[in-house]
């Protein structure tokens, strides 16, 4: 009799183990890493106290009392440690640490902490570009490495008037001034280093996550304006500043901001996790548009190479190879020659309904967890995948239409109250051809490793293929590499290595 394993989220028995599309193998480990992840910290307590202290510039880290371990929040890459700072007025503070186990740092050491310099990088970006745009206060954030910045306004008066009158001196100078985060090591040795930031809470008073009403609410239509009209103006604001390259911000070892990271996104993170090389060196920027799509196909073509369980039989490998290799064939047809060089402009990539606070209007009052945001080609801004409450590989056109033509009715409307000439092209005339010519699906397809295949079946092959498939899937797959008759043998080899691990791992016996 087969057993049931446990995951992080739920249990899962040996039948449903064996459907799965991801590496369920590797999956099995999280909820002990967790559980061992979780006691560490929790052994650390002191350390969360003075390091909290440190950054509110405290006078003692008594004043700080950590939450349970059952009250942490915890997602797919983060815990969330609650900490609450007795003061005068006591308040609570959101210690954020990403999970090692899930962010590839076992597969390529250092992934924690650029995913926390990019996310510091990314809220000294938008305060300093985008005051309107309502986010968290980021009080401070440390690596692994001990470094540790703190932000401007909390640092002990000598230490602050030194710093902002260095900021302005580098201002007059029209040198690039430091940002608002500066090192600030602890007064003691910690003896202990995790990556984190140090975040404001947002309190009940301020609004809920969207996905606690969005599924009773969602077909209101008063409710869904208001809630587009806040996302248009969000997205017109961080749109407005063009940026030079394609990349993540940053925070350096001198706390200056800096564009010089690569565009890191959850399918990055989510492939390196697997151990799957993507290819794409963190110090790589991109300037064009080309050059950029084609490392983002590498890492496609690297999850059907290094994933032991990425085909099923021989006919899913050849229908994934032919779709690998006309999406390299045909990715020229889908980006305007005359944008290949840009404008590039900043994304939140991971603007869910869960990161979204909403007030009981929907009016938004603020975003919570910016990972993933790096400035993209203009042409892969697009409305948010999940207006109709489906997966993007799930998405029905016509369905997904109605509401994606809601938002840009409301995105065309905020644009025209803008009074600034944009030194752009208009976002919306832009994403109105992205839909018209189907870009938007080849690039929701290269944002989704699991889901390129169904999106490349289902929108963008019958843009150039509805007949001969079956002439089609018998020459294709012979253009994505040399030999691909022995890749694709390797493959099914690599897929029963993994099915009888997958059994081993469940109790099953092997049939005869």
């Amino acid at each position: 009799m087969s057993r049931t394993r446990r995951l992080l989220r739920r249990e899962i028995t040996y039948s449903f183990a064996k459907e799965e599309e991801v590496n369920i193998l590797h999956q099995l480990s999280y909820y002990d890493k967790q559980n061992r992840f979780f006691s560490h910290l929790n052994h650390h307590q002191r350390w969360i106290k003075n390091i909290v202290a440190h950054h509110l510039n405290l006078s003692s880290p008594d004043a700080c009392h950590v939450s349970n371990v059952e009250s942490w929040l915890h997602g797919s890459f983060n815990v969330c440690i609650p900490v609450t700072v007795c003061t005068r007025s006591a308040k609570q503070v959101i210690l954020r640490l990403p999970l090692p186990y899930r962010v590839g740092e076992e597969f390529m050491p250092g992934n924690g902490d650029e995913k926390v310099r990019c996310e510091a990088g990314t809220y000294a970006w938008l305060q300093e570009n985008c005051p309107d745009v309502p986010i968290p206060g980021l009080y401070g954030f440390g690596l692994s490495t001990g470094e540790t910045f703190t932000c401007l306004e909390n640092l002990p008066l000598l230490y602050k008037w030194f710093h902002s009158i260095r900021r302005r001196v580098f201002a007059w100078l029209g040198y690039p001034t430091p940002s608002r985060y500066v090192p600030h090591p602890p007064k003691r040795e910690q003896g202990v280093h995790f990556n984190y930031l140090l975040l404001e809470y947002i309190e009940p008073s301020r609004g809920s996550m969207l996905s606690d009403t969005w599924t009773d609410h969602q077909h209101d239509i008063r409710l869904r304006t208001n809630l587009f009209h806040g996302l248009a103006r969000i997205l017109l604001s961080i749109s407005r500043i063009p940026i030079p390259r394609i990349g993540s911000f940053l925070i350096d070892h001198k706390g200056f901001l800096i564009l010089a990271n690569r565009p890191l996104s959850i399918g990055i993170q989510q492939l390196e996790n697997g151990h799957i090389p993507t290819g794409m060196h963190r110090d790589c920027t991109y300037s064009t548009v080309d050059s950029y799509v084609a490392d983002v196909l590498t890492f496609h073509d690297n999850r059907f190479r290094y994933q032991p369980n990425a085909v099923n039989d021989l006919g899913d490998c050849v229908f994934q190879l032919s779709s690998l290799s006309a999406m390299r064939t045909i990715s020229k047809t889908f980006f305007q020659r005359e944008l290949r060089r840009g404008p590039f402009v900043f994304s939140l990539t991971d603007m869910h309904q869960s990161n979204i606070f909403v007030d009981a209007d929907w009016n938004i009052t603020c975003l919570v967890d910016l990972e993933w945001a790096c400035s993209l080609p203009i042409e892969m801004i697009r409305p948010p995948h999940w207006l109709t409450s489906m997966g993007v590989d799930e998405l029905v056109l016509s369905e997904y239409d109605k509401l994606r033509t809601e938002f840009m009715d409301a995105l065309n409307a905020e644009e025209q109250e803008m009074a600034e000439k944009p030194n752009s092209p208009l976002l919306s005339d832009v994403m109105s051809k992205t839909w018209a010519t189907g870009t938007f699906w080849y690039t929701l397809a290269l944002s989704s490793p699991s889901g390129l295949f169904t999106i490349f079946k289902q929108h963008i092959r019958p843009l150039f293929c509805t007949e001969y498939i079956e002439e089609f899937n018998l020459i294709m797959p012979f253009l994505w590499d040399r030999n691909v008759g022995r890749i694709a043998s390797h493959k099914l080899s690599d897929k029963k290595e993994y099915d009888r691990q997958l059994q081993q791992e469940f109790g099953v016996e092997s049939p005869v």
